[in-house]
């Protein structure tokens, strides 16, 4: 396969995507290796989440294939699959349910052993720090928790892959810094996509910069390239997501 014979663990060849006339994404194409954390960025609908939705099978393709590992993620589904781990944009939770049911019946469901399933349990309670509110129903948790109980599903089964939707999004400083910190540590051994606005978390996590503007890819290099020679990324951001519409 061909993701795998070249060493990449996300792999987005010529990804389409269109409602009716309007292109959503068009010709999406990157690869990225095992170990490397790549910050996926752009405005307000240019296509980040969309293209997110395809890389996990959530969302079909018009055109162009995804590989996780090398596994198609519509011919080989569940090869795929067992391969991600998923943080969307606002994730759907049993609201009636605590942290630690929900997280065991994920578990379940994903055919972790007993004994598999007690140790990432207790991992992820760890490395989410949820152990406070592990018996607390989720609908009674702040936006904060909620996401920290998104971030521990996505870590749950231990994934090579890593795709990470606004991971710090309604998280307090503190808790920025630990998710953060979290992220460079997994990016060690992990192959991890990440959605962000804040330019910021880019400098703090990420070693590469994949840009999208208007559905397109504008840019794909490291931190250096985007922060430029002014070292000022945010004017660089600015620039060269309104270069079509200044044009």
């Amino acid at each position: 396969m061909a993701g795998s014979e070249k060493g990449q663990m996300i792999d987005a060849s010529g990804l389409c995507k269109y409602y009716g006339p309007f292109a959503a994404i068009e010709n999406v194409s990157f690869s990225i290796p095992k170990g490397q954390v790549a910050a996926f960025l752009g405005p307000n609908g240019a296509g980040k989440s969309t293209t997110m939705k395809i890389l996990t099978g959530f969302m079909a393709a018009t055109a162009g294939t995804a590989r996780i590992g090398g596994f198609d993620v519509y011919a080989d589904r569940i090869e795929a699959a067992n391969l991600i781990g998923y943080l969307p944009e606002n994730g759907p939770l049993y609201l009636e349910m605590t942290p630690a049911s929900l997280l065991k019946y994920l578990g379940e469901a994903r055919g972790l052993k007993a004994g598999t399933l007690s140790t990432r349990l207790d991992y992820v309670a760890d490395k989410c720090s949820l152990k406070g509110v592990w018996g607390k129903a989720i609908g009674k948790l702040s936006r904060g928790f909620r996401q920290r109980v998104g971030m521990a599903q996505a870590l749950l089964h231990d994934p090579q892959v890593l795709i990470l939707d606004e991971p710090t999004s309604g998280l307090d400083p503190n808790q920025v810094h630990d998710v953060r910190e979290l992220i460079r540590g997994l990016g060690q051994t992990k192959t991890i996509l990440l959605s962000t606005h804040i330019l910021q978390e880019v400098k703090a996590v990420a070693s590469r910069v994949i840009l999208i503007s208007e559905g397109r890819i504008v840019l794909d290099d490291t931190v250096a390239a985007m922060e430029g020679q002014e070292h000022d990324m945010d004017a660089n951001f600015r620039k060269l997501t309104r270069r079509k519409a200044a044009g």
